[in-house]
């Protein structure tokens, strides 16, 4: 299900983009989708640095985890 988004521009923008048979939907549909997915990877490796900072002098040692989890 689709929702609808309204925003404003100023008159003279909205007359210049009538000059143009552009589909405007789809271009602010893509940019839109465009932005949030560069903000979640920002926030995604915001949240890998945290993780890595927690780790033992902020390095993961794959091989002492390893053996760690088969030790118990």
């Amino acid at each position: 299900m689709s929702e609808t988004v309204t925003f404003r521009v100023p008159r003279e923008l909205k007359e210049r983009m009538r000059r143009y048979k552009i589909n405007w939907s789809e271009i602010l549909r893509k940019t839109v989708e465009e932005t949030i997915r560069k903000y979640e990877l920002v926030e995604a490796a915001k949240i890998a640095d945290e993780i890595r900072n927690k780790t033992e002098y902020g390095a993961f040692n794959s091989v002492k985890a390893i053996r760690e989890d088969r030790g118990r």
